[in-house]
């Protein structure tokens, strides 16, 4: 059974850094993407940044490039975010997501097989 539990998340000022983590289970990790989504209310789910384990090639989004890192700990199968300089506009539910193949097309929801619950991230001004 396939497991993506999603944690770190919490309430920051802008300016402040927050860390998720990501704890994978019950696939083959080391041929997943794995990738962070994020969405606010009444927007579209977004795709903030993406790691294929295998290579540790990393894909962020333009909004977050230079804010966001995405890294893993292989022998943890666990997929973090960091996140710095934070934004009020960054504020979300982030949601952890893998599918078992390269990370093309990572930004299309549709693409992902398994998804987490889910973290809040409020970032105020």
């Amino acid at each position: 059974q396939v497991q993506l539990v999603e944690s770190g998340g919490g309430s920051v000022q802008a300016g402040g850094s927050l860390r998720l983590s990501c704890a994978t289970s019950g696939y083959t990790y080391s041929s997943a993407c794995v990738a962070w989504f994020r969405q606010a209310p009444g927007k579209e789910r977004e795709g903030v940044a993406a790691i294929y384990a295998g290579l540790s090639s990393t894909y962020y989004a333009d909004s977050v490039k230079g804010r966001f890192t995405i890294s893993q700990d292989n022998a943890k199968n666990t997929v973090y975010l960091q996140m710095n300089s934070l934004k009020p506009e960054d504020t979300a539910m982030y949601y952890c997501a893998a599918r078992s193949r390269w990370c093309l097309a990572w930004t299309m929801p549709r693409e992902y097989n398994y998804w987490g619950q889910g973290t809040q991230v409020t970032v105020s001004s």
